[in-house]
């Protein structure tokens, strides 16, 4: 019978077949030793001169040859016993080995053990990498994880639906991926960046709460967090729900369960300002996105460790220092912060210049006395204050940020993730969760010096028609609030969602105020603005995005170990060659031409 390496010991001194990889092979003269790989763990070959075709196999096989090999299981020797791996009491004395298949020489490591191959290498031979036990356990956890999502759906009442791959571009944030049509001269499909439109049209259809495991396609700059091109998300939409609250009850447990019960972390809230965001009766706080960018300077604070910046502006409202006659002055007290040296010190103020800081003011709490190069210019009731408003003790450091108020909050904001990595406050077996909400429904788009959506276009405007109508300023539209909701883990935004616009006089109205007419509206969203003329119900949603989840809980710091097959940093496929180029046939046929840079 054929078994697998997880289950040999409840086969001991039977007859057995098992097939696998050479992970290793160790001659020594009268008995050959091989150790045979699956994806579920090793088993220990013995092979004697006694076979005399098995042995002679035995002899000739190198790292990674496909083999299979039947014997009988015994028990190894005490002084044998292999205390590190679970087969590490028995071993298969070999009767009969086949060769399966030869590998030649390896261009990367497929074990855990020794030095890995560099990521480019890893990349291009991914077939190879993905032998390494590491690599197996991520995928087999990986299925877990999406088996443990799935469940939770069910059990909640959603019904799986799929939705098409090719569809209408959408304006998402992001550049989408656009296919030519061959059989309409002209005209493209676009990948979805996220299935938006057909979720909220199954709303419409009947489908009370809906979920798929989405795949979206966003063409975006990779980075360590993020993977190029496509990524999978938990799609779900609910209707008959008019508030975002609903929805974040219905699926703050599965975060909840997938940290403690699937990872076997602690969750953890450690910023006094959050947990006064607590509502009654939750574990996770609520925070407005305001309120989050001025107490963390980010709109995804990580909450393992507090450090909040702390507003100082009424400190020195009448103070004579030149440097803090600013908008806004705001601080960081860093615990244990005084001991750093002053390279340390100048390493954290060049990060400050880098984000449009002037410098990085700062004051050094030692034992009875502190220590900077600006008390001088400070009164005793500024510096009393200062200590007092922080709460700094001896052994702590004070960082200043002084501008205007969204500069401040980008710099301490920044600084305040920095001193937490430099100071190890991250702790892997711990994660912090947040909901960020009520964010702009408009931002200012410097870049083209025009409003903009500020998250999602399909998304309702607290207020609903008549907050649109009031607003005659920019000031006035950049002061509408959406009822749109973030998902944080640990410092990363993990999900977006939204009570969505079901009403055809709204959708018209929050693009008509960016300057789109009505005919733009309906040749974009047709099908959406016609299905809602229908009877739609209200209804809501979120996606949380399952890559950059099961990469936190993984302890993983980049998204592209955590996938079977990512790019590289480039949004390179080097294992298949792609992008590659394509015949002039299949140009023909999309109706394309390829227009030479003026470089080339």
């Amino acid at each position: 019978m054929r078994v697998f390496t997880d289950k040999l010991n409840d086969f001991l001194g039977k007859e057995v077949m098992v097939e696998g990889w050479v992970n290793s092979r160790r001659d020594h003269g009268g008995l050959i030793f091989i150790d045979l790989r699956d994806n579920r763990g090793l088993i220990q070959l013995v092979i004697t001169p006694d076979t005399a075709e098995a042995f002679k196999l035995a002899e000739s096989v190198r790292d990674e040859y496909v083999l299979k090999a039947t014997g009988k299981l015994r028990e190894r020797a005490p002084e044998l016993i292999n205390p590190n791996i679970p087969t590490g009491k028995i071993e298969l004395v070999v009767s009969e080995l086949t060769l399966l298949n030869r590998s030649e020489p390896l261009p990367v490591n497929t074990h855990d053990d020794g030095p890995e191959s560099s990521e480019e290498l890893r990349l291009k031979y991914r077939f190879l990498d993905l032998r390494r036990p590491k690599m197996q356990k991520r995928l087999a956890r990986r299925s877990e994880f999406y088996r443990f999502i799935r469940n939770y759906m069910y059990d909640h009442g959603f019904t799986e639906v799929t939705t098409p791959i090719l569809a209408n571009s959408s304006p998402e944030g992001a550049r989408d991926f656009l296919v030519p049509s061959r059989l309409h001269p002209g005209k493209f499909y676009a990948l979805p960046q996220a299935p938006q439109q057909f979720k909220q049209l199954l709303m419409v259809g009947g489908v009370e709460k809906y979920f798929q495991i989405a795949p979206c396609f966003r063409d975006e700059d990779p980075r360590a967090d993020r993977l190029y091109g496509d990524f999978y998300q938990l799609d779900f939409e609910m209707s008959f729900v008019e508030d975002g609250e609903t929805v974040r009850k219905e699926i703050q447990p599965l975060y909840e369960k997938l940290t403690t019960e699937f990872a076997g972390k602690k969750l953890v809230c450690r910023s006094d300002t959050a947990k006064k965001y607590i509502e009654k009766g939750e574990t996770v706080p609520r925070i407005p996105y305001t309120v989050s960018m001025d107490t963390y300077g980010v709109d995804k604070p990580d909450l393992r460790y507090g450090m909040e910046l702390i507003d100082l502006t009424d400190v020195f409202k009448d103070t004579d220092f030149k440097v803090f006659k600013t908008p806004c002055v705001k601080a960081l007290c860093v615990k244990g912060a005084a001991n750093l040296t002053r390279r340390e010190i100048d390493e954290f103020t060049e990060k400050a210049k880098k984000l449009g800081a002037g410098g990085l003011a700062y004051i050094l709490y030692t034992d009875g006395e502190e220590k900077s190069p600006i008390l001088k210019f400070m009164t005793d009731s500024e510096i009393k204050a200062v200590r007092e408003r922080t709460g700094a003790k001896p052994g702590d450091a004070v960082f200043f940020g002084a501008d205007d108020r969204e500069k401040v909050n980008k710099v301490l904001g920044q600084l305040r993730i920095a001193f937490a990595d430099h100071f190890g406050l991250k702790k892997n077996d711990e994660v912090a969760l947040t909901w960020i909400v009520d964010f702009p429904f408009y931002e200012w788009d410097d870049k083209n010096n025009k409003l903009d959506f500020g998250h999602n276009p399909f998304s309702m405007p607290k207020g609903g028609l008549a907050a649109l109508e009031s607003a005659k300023t920019n000031e006035d539209k950049l002061a509408i609030v959406a009822d749109q909701y973030d998902m944080v883990m640990n410092g990363y935004e993990v999900a977006s969602g939204a009570v969505r616009n079901y009403n055809p006089e709204i959708m018209y109205k929050v693009f008509n105020i960016l300057g789109y007419n009505n005919e733009y509206v309906e040749a974009r969203f047709g099908g959406m603005l016609n299905a809602f003329k229908f009877g739609a119900p209200p209804h809501a949603g979120c996606a949380p995005g399952l890559d950059r989840i099961f990469m936190i809980l993984e302890d993983e710091d980049n998204i592209r170990d955590i996938v079977a097959f990512p790019k590289n940093g480039n949004g390179v496929d080097l294992m298949m060659n792609s992008p590659s180029e394509v015949d002039q046939i299949q140009l023909d046929e999309a109706h394309l031409a390829i227009i030479p840079d003026e470089d080339d």
